[in-house]
Order: structure tokens, then C-alpha cells, then sequence
């Protein structure tokens, strides 16, 4: 087994996703009932975690729709 950075996965509980995205606990959940936010992953039988790079996907494109609105409203 390599010890290469890039096979290593990052976990990210929920205190840490919300100081990450700004989104409080109750927002987190209801962006992931309607299916616009990462689901966790189950860490143990009352534990769970996020991915950090699937974090990180949402907040890139959350930045894209900023930036592609700023240019259509630009036109």
C-alpha cells in the first residue's frame, strides 16, 4: 500500500462543515433534503462525517453561479 496524499480521504464533521461553508445546522439539512448539498457518509451507529473535497466541489460552485450571474448581468 502507497502512502500517496492523493488516495487520502478527508472526513469533516459537522461543526467543521459549518465553520467551512457559513451554513448553520439546520440549513445544512434541509439543502440535503432537497438535494442541493453533499450527503454524509455514517462514521458509526450515531456519527457522521462529509467528504472534504465534496465540500469543497459545492463551495466551487456555489463561486461559479455567483461569477455566471455576475457576467449575465453584465450583458
Amino acid at each position: 500500500m502507497t502512502n500517496n496524499n492523493q488516495n487520502k480521504l478527508t472526513i469533516l464533521r459537522r461543526p467543521q462543515v459549518e465553520e467551512r461553508t457559513g451554513l448553520s445546522r439546520s440549513t445544512i439539512y434541509l439543502f440535503m433534503e432537497k438535494g442541493d448539498f453533499p450527503k454524509p457518509i455514517n462514521l458509526g451507529p450515531r456519527s457522521v462525517g462529509w467528504i472534504a473535497s465534496e465540500i469543497d466541489r459545492w463551495i466551487d460552485e456555489r463561486i461559479e453561479q455567483r461569477d455566471s450571474n455576475q457576467v449575465e448581468a453584465a450583458k
